[in-house]
């Protein structure tokens, strides 16, 4: 009896194993489109993700292109990632942009109260951000800040990255700092 069990055992299990599944995908017929930003991607001062991680700066002995890790570069652009939001989560709270344009030297140091009251000097900013989009061919999603920013301050920053040259002191700060053409951020 026990040997009967065993050859039924063995051959259902024989059978399961080798049996083989089918699936057909009609992606021409689908009737809904996944939008592509559901795959977009999300960078933080989370510890050391934007120092040392993405950002090194442009001194550094690591081969970097305008201070970004081209190791990282590589990664993210292997990656095709649709989007990239900064300066994202808890971090963008206090986070006021007009302190990260601007020559680097000159920027004003920002406490990262949101990990561990880290101090951070402003060098990765709007410029350097919206560049390496530009470089990955990814949408840039800026995060604004919703807790000791304004309103004011989000609509400056808008004019900032999108408008024409000449249309604002601020399109004329950005032209100053290194930028002369608006970037198109959505």
């Amino acid at each position: 009896m026990i040997k009967y069990i065993f050859i039924l055992l063995f051959g259902c299990w024989s059978f399961i194993s080798f049996a083989q599944n089918k699936v057909i995908l009609h992606t021409d017929s689908a009737k809904i489109k996944i939008s592509k930003h559901i795959y977009g991607h999300f960078a933080e001062h989370l510890g050391r993700v934007i120092y040392d991680g993405i950002y090194v700066g442009e001194d550094s002995k690591i081969p970097n292109t305008n201070g970004v890790r081209n190791d990282v570069i590589k990664a993210l652009k292997n990656l095709n990632i649709p989007n990239l939001r900064w300066p994202g989560g808890c971090f963008a709270d206090t986070y006021h942009w007009k302190d990260a344009v601007g020559p680097k030297n000159e920027r004003t140091p920002i406490e990262n109260l949101a990990w561990d009251n880290y101090r951070e000097g402003n060098s990765f900013g709007t410029n350097e951000f919206l560049n390496l989009c530009e470089l990955l061919g990814a949408e840039p999603y800026l995060a604004v800040n919703m807790n000791s920013g304004t309103v004011q301050e989000a609509v400056e920053w808008v004019q900032y990255v999108n408008h024409a040259n000449g249309t604002s002191y601020l399109t004329d700060l950005r032209e100053k700092y290194g930028r002369s053409k608006p970037w198109k951020v959505t």
